[in-house]
This record gives structure tokens, C-alpha cells and sequence, in this order.
């Protein structure tokens, strides 16, 4: 009888960390909306981006724990949506849900000819709360200035691009 507790134990694990990948590091997302709808439990962000320049390129929107360690570090991102430019009066919208309740900062980028790099001239970005980005921080605000809150439903931010 032991054994079989702890092996429906071991199975209910196992269906547990089915559902784990989904929540782990580099999990790149489609935009599905209605994880952020009046319906939705959450926890989600819905993320409203603001000022594109212009309605080309691609759009990358990356969700990160909001500790000093995984701030914009490579590979340390939780969540990416990557798409085409389809912005109508400058805006676009996301829906970036999250593993759980807590701190969280958001960088987008805009990549105006798409081709994947970073081009300081043209391409956009921006950063939950909206931190100044200057020359002098390479873009890069600190976790402090752009983390926020996610609570357990969906949590509505704005986020200003920036140009240089």
C-alpha cells in the first residue's frame, strides 16, 4: 500500500511538471490576448505599447524576474513575444502571463528593419514603468526603476517607446 502512495505521489508529481516547461526560463509565446480578457485568472500583464515611429519591423517584448540578477541578463528572461510591427495609431497590445504573483520588469524592443539587431539609431525600446534611458546607461535602466508589481489576475501597464 506504501508503495503505491508513493508512486501516485510520484505520477501527480510527474503531472506536475508536465505543466513546469511552460513556466520556465526562455519560454517564447505567442500573443494570445484573451489570457488577459475580463475572463482571464491570470496571473497575467497587459502590456500596452505606445509611440512606435513607424509600423515596420519586428516587435519583441521580454518579461523578466525583476532581481538584480536576471535584469536583461542573456538568457535570464522568462517570457518573450516576438512579432511583426502591426500597429494602429502607434500602439500594439500584449498579453505576458507569468509564473506567479510577484516582481516582474518588461523590456520591449523595436526593431524597425527587422533584421534582428540592435541599431541604436533607429530602433525603439522601452521599459516597464517607463525609466529615463540616456547614453549614459547604454538604455539599460536598473531592475529597481523598472520593476512592478504582478498580482494574481491581470496587471495593466503602458509602456513608452523611446528613440534615440
Amino acid at each position: 500500500m506504501v508503495m503505491f502512495k508513493v508512486a501516485m505521489g510520484l505520477m501527480s508529481a510527474g503531472a506536475l511538471f508536465a505543466v513546469a516547461p511552460a513556466l520556465a526560463h526562455g519560454m517564447e509565446i505567442g500573443n494570445d490576448l484573451e489570457r488577459c480578457s475580463a475572463d482571464a485568472k491570470g496571473p497575467a500583464v497587459l502590456v500596452d505599447v505606445r509611440g512606435f515611429a513607424a509600423s515596420t519591423g519586428k516587435v519583441r517584448v521580454q518579461s523578466y524576474p525583476a532581481t538584480k540578477a536576471a535584469w536583461l541578463a542573456k538568457g535570464e528572461w522568462l517570457g518573450r513575444i516576438d512579432v511583426p510591427v502591426k500597429a494602429s495609431n502607434g500602439a500594439m497590445r500584449f498579453c505576458m502571463p507569468v509564473p506567479q504573483p510577484g516582481r516582474y520588469g518588461i523590456a520591449v524592443r523595436h526593431d524597425r528593419d527587422g533584421n534582428g539587431k540592435t541599431d541604436i539609431s533607429r530602433d525603439g525600446g522601452g521599459f516597464s514603468n517607463n525609466p529615463s534611458i540616456n547614453i549614459f546607461n547604454l538604455g539599460k535602466p536598473g531592475v529597481e526603476k523598472a520593476a512592478f508589481y504582478a498580482g494574481p489576475g491581470v496587471t495593466k501597464i503602458t509602456i513608452n517607446l523611446k528613440y534615440m
